[in-house]
């Protein structure tokens, strides 16, 4: 195998464990794939399996991130509408109690 082809091979299998580890529920399994691709790649050079170790800690800590800020702006987004819903309910029932009187 060539340089290339082994680079374009590691290339190839991070960008799968990226890809497996922005769902979350795949999360364990794109660790291991990562943790297999960090030996190969450790073996070879020492210092590169390091840098991309941190790199990798820092996108899963930001991946975790963003999908509980999703989440909360879910809620938010649900319960903002569930208010304008109970608003437009108020409203009409105090039109309806104006009628009346």
């Amino acid at each position: 195998m060539t340089t290339q082809s082994v680079s374009l091979d590691y290339v190839a299998q991070l960008r799968a464990c990226v890809e497996r580890a922005r769902d979350i529920s795949d999360g364990a399994k794109a660790s291991v794939e990562f943790a297999q691709l960090c030996d190969r790649l450790g073996a070879e050079n020492p210092q590169a399996a390091d840098l991309l170790e941190i790199l990798w800690n820092e996108f899963v800590a930001a991946n975790r991130s963003a999908t509980f800020w999703q989440q909360i702006c879910d809620v938010e987004k649900e319960l903002s509408e569930r208010m304008a819903q109970t608003n437009v309910q108020l409203k009409q029932e105090y039109l309806r109690l104006i009628q009346e009187q």
